[in-house]
C-alpha cells in the first residue's frame, strides 16, 4: 500500500469508527441524561449546532459546511506538502481530516454534531465531545509534537562552518 493511500485508509477509519459510534449513541443514549462511567467520565448526549466549543453556532448549517469544507481542503494541502519523514505529521493530518469529516456528515445529514463524552468533577464539567472532536485535537497534538521534534533535531545538528 502506498502510504499516501494508508494515510487516506486512517481518515476513512477515522469517519467509519465516529459515525458506527454516533449511530449507536442515538440508538441507545437517553438526550440528555448522564450516564456514569467512572466519577470523572460520562455518556452525555446532546447536540452541539457551532463547532468546537459551541462556536459559530450563529452561522448556520451552510457557514459552518463550507467553513469545514475550506479546513478539510487546507489540512490535506498542508499533509500533501508534508516529506515521507514526517510521518507523524502525516498522521495527524489523517486524523483531523477524519475527525472533520466525520463531523461534517453530522452537519449535513442532521444540521448538528451529535456529541456524547463529558469529562467532569462535582464542580467543574469540560465541554460535551465526541469521537471526532478527539481525533482532531489528538491529530493536533501530532502535528505539533512532530514540528516540535523537527525544530530539535535542527538544533541538534552541528552547523556548517560558513554559517
Amino acid at each position: 500500500m502506498k502510504p499516501v493511500a494508508f494515510y487516506g485508509v486512517v481518515a476513512a477509519l477515522a469517519v467509519a469508527l465516529d459515525q458506527w459510534i454516533k449511530v449507536l449513541v442515538e440508538a441507545n443514549l437517553v438526550m440528555h441524561e448522564k450516564v456514569d462511567l467512572l466519577p470523572f467520565l460520562a455518556l452525555y448526549r446532546t447536540y452541539n449546532t457551532g463547532i468546537a466549543f459551541s462556536m459559530f453556532s450563529d452561522v448556520g448549517d451552510t457557514g459552518l459546511i463550507v467553513l469545514t469544507t475550506v479546513v478539510v481542503a487546507f489540512v490535506t494541502y498542508l499533509a500533501i506538502k508534508t516529506t515521507p519523514a514526517q510521518v507523524i505529521s502525516r498522521f495527524g493530518f489523517a486524523l483531523i481530516v477524519g475527525g472533520a469529516l466525520g463531523n461534517l456528515i453530522d452537519r449535513t445529514v442532521y444540521g448538528h454534531v451529535i456529541d456524547y463524552i463529558l469529562f467532569h468533577t462535582p464542580v467543574w464539567s469540560f465541554a460535551i465531545f465526541n469521537l471526532a472532536d478527539a481525533f482532531i485535537s489528538v491529530g493536533a497534538a501530532l502535528v505539533v509534537l512532530d514540528e516540535f521534534l523537527a525544530w530539535r533535531r535542527g538544533r541538534s545538528e552541528p552547523k556548517a562552518a560558513d554559517e
